[in-house]
């Protein structure tokens, strides 16, 4: 990346926090980001490489939005960042929650083949054709690491649990 698409990425992250803060006083003290541009930030800190910012957006975001649950690729994104600032055990619980929220996910991510399970999906959110939108991939050398810790994590016995319980559990 050029010094000037750095640039760019770091006036679109200004922004967007501009536009949001601006909300926040229009609606005195209380968020109304109908076009959710609360979620755009993480993929641009990503693509700068700038884990830190964006653990430091993320916890910004849980404090100002506490009930959001995020969604999926903003969910996967989280998870990534927490990995990246060597925060394991945190990154771990995120990427419970983003299976939780979409199970096809991490399987696009890796390439990986999705085992078909029988789960009603509850929301648009939870479906194949959103992870096939996913824009990262294992094959970013900067993602590598993420990549071999995800596969790692994954192939576990606590997570095949986890995701073992949380499948039986959908189809009741």
């Amino acid at each position: 990346m050029t010094p000037k698409q750095a640039e760019r990425i770091q006036a679109k992250i200004t922004k967007i926090k501009k536009e949001l803060a601006a909300d926040k006083r229009k609606w005195g003290g209380f968020y109304d980001d109908s076009r959710g541009l609360r979620y755009l930030p993480p993929a641009l800190y990503i693509q700068l490489g700038d884990y830190s910012g964006a653990k430091r957006y993320f916890n910004w975001f849980a404090k100002n939005f506490p009930d959001d649950m995020g969604y999926p690729i903003f969910l996967f994104e989280w998870t990534l960042t927490l990995f990246k600032t060597k925060k394991t055990t945190l990154a771990e619980q995120k990427a419970k929650q983003t299976f939780r929220a979409n199970t096809y996910l991490f399987h696009a991510f890796l390439q990986r083949p999705h085992h078909g399970h029988n789960i009603r999906e509850w929301s648009n959110w939870e479906s194949q054709e959103l992870a096939a939108d996913l824009q990262y991939s294992r094959n970013d050398r900067e993602l590598a690491d993420f990549a071999e810790w995800l596969e790692g994590f994954m192939d576990s016995e606590k997570f095949r649990q986890f995701a073992m319980d949380f499948l039986v559990s959908r189809q009741l």
